[in-house]
């Protein structure tokens, strides 16, 4: 793992994107090469450069959009090329559409159909060939875990999904005679293995400490000397934060959030961010105004021309401070008549037609622009709960008023990285996301975060 801006970035993703912006830089001058010939070859190396640059910015943006560098990866070989596919539907509707604005930077379409295909071929081969390689247990960080308890369970059961694919679990140590074994017993060492020599010979990379009780034989000494030979040594907080991505809140103490780097919102992050979300709202308002208004036409005319088109509902914002979220309505005006606040089910038979189709595709999300142009909301940032809903889960989940010491947002880390959470389960898990972003908060994690939407939004995910 690579640490970008505070947000961790798997290192052979982050080699991928690179990889292939520079195929996308040099696609451009390739394909003005081929179609003009050496006798017909006329560099220009500064119009060329920013057509290069131009081509490979916009084209790395619309892949991770599609959600082509996201830690999870995907979900197979036919999902990626369907993915690649529409990255380079979008990437050329929107070359095409910068070059209607700036036609200086407009190439000939035999060069751009030239670099257009070569760059499609050298992506599609790179990607497949990072598909065999990215497996390979000889490319992954091997990892030795301390204890064999339920801590070490929680790193095996990392180990097994699709958060395990950075690193190979060797081999568990058991510090003392009488600590259980929950892990598996063929893969479990026996206490009194010598430390050093054992990383040494297994060419350990990174010693986990993950034992339920540190006070009964921890191996100060042995780690010591296992970290000074040049072995990381990691909690078990922080080997989860940084492999899934999320804080786990049974890895999670008082102590560690005081002292550790984040949790911090400065001065100038909290105006930055303003910045930010005031810029997005407005230019996402200029460019969505046509969808809005048709929504709300349609709206109106499913209700036959007398129904409410926005919907508002209390929500719970900053400091516990109550506000009205604004939303084009999808439900059936008596969706709650009772009174009683519901979580939305899938297939719920409270939405209406047009309801469905705006909540797949987030329009419905839409008017929310106006609750953060009034500072209520943040563009990014943990999405707001029901004052009923929050009441409940404060008394049920640990640090769950955490998340409410920051602006909450239209969109989050945890919307792209957990589906739509209808239970308190779900509420406890999308919560060890919200923590990891309020954590580690940074513009680049924001900007991520919106790229990434864009591929929830077109794949559906968590819709209801």
């Amino acid at each position: 793992m690579i640490r970008l801006f505070r947000h961790y970035v798997p290192l052979p993703l982050l080699l991928l994107a690179l990889v292939e912006m520079l195929v996308f830089f040099g696609s451009i001058p390739f394909g003005k090469f081929v179609r003009s010939g050496i006798e017909g070859w006329a560099f220009d190396p500064v119009g060329l450069e920013l057509k290069a640059s131009l081509f490979a910015i916009v084209m790395v943006s619309v892949m991770t959009a599609m959600g082509l560098y996201e830690r999870h990866f995907w979900d197979g070989k036919a999902d990626m090329m369907l993915r690649v596919a529409v990255g380079f539907l979008l990437g050329l509707f929107t070359i095409t559409l910068i070059y209607y604005f700036l036609p200086d930077l407009y190439m000939g379409r035999g060069e751009f159909g030239i670099a257009f295909a070569a760059s499609f071929v050298c992506v599609v081969v790179a990607r497949y060939a990072f598909f065999r390689l990215s497996d390979h247990e000889a490319l992954k960080r091997r990892v030795l875990v301390l204890g064999t308890g339920y801590k070490a369970h929680q790193v095996e059961q990392l180990a097994s999904g699709s958060h395990g694919r950075g690193f190979a679990l060797i081999g568990f140590v058991r510090m003392n005679e009488a600590d259980d074994i929950i892990v598996d017993a063929a893969r479990v060492l026996p206490a009194g293995t010598l430390l050093r020599r054992y990383t040494e010979h297994e060419r350990i990379d990174e010693i986990v400490v993950a034992m339920d009780d540190r006070r009964r034989g921890f191996p100060v000494d042995d780690i010591l000397d296992c970290k000074i030979n040049g072995v990381t040594v990691s909690d078990l907080a922080t080997f989860f934060e940084r492999e899934s991505g999320k804080i786990r809140l049974d890895a999670l103490h008082p102590s560690s959030m005081i002292f550790s780097d984040g949790f911090h919102q400065a001065a100038l992050k909290s105006f930055s961010k303003r910045c930010f979300d005031i810029i997005a709202s407005l230019l996402l308002l200029g460019l969505t105004w046509p969808v809005m208004l048709a929504t709300a036409i349609a709206i109106w005319w499913e209700s036959n021309r007398n129904g409410p088109i926005f919907y508002k509902q209390a929500r719970v914002g900053r400091n516990d401070r109550v506000f009205d979220v604004l939303k084009f309505r999808s439900m059936r005006t008596d969706a709650e008549q009772n009174g009683i606040a519901q979580w939305a089910q899938k297939n719920d038979s409270r939405i209406t037609r047009v309801g469905a189709f705006i909540r797949k595709t987030r329009i419905d999300e839409l008017p929310q622009l106006f609750n953060v142009l009034r500072g209520e909301m943040s563009f990014v940032g943990p999405r707001p709960e029901r004052p009923q809903f929050v009441s409940m889960l404060e008394q049920t989940i640990p640090y769950y008023s955490m998340r409410h010491r920051v602006n909450p947002g239209i969109t989050g880390w945890a919307q792209i990285c957990y589906p739509y959470g209808a239970s308190e389960e779900d509420a406890r898990e999308k919560l060890q996301y919200d923590l990891y972003y309020i954590k580690n908060y940074s513009l680049f994690l924001d900007f991520m975060v919106l790229l990434q939407t864009a591929h929830v939004i077109l794949w559906g995910k968590g819709a209801r």
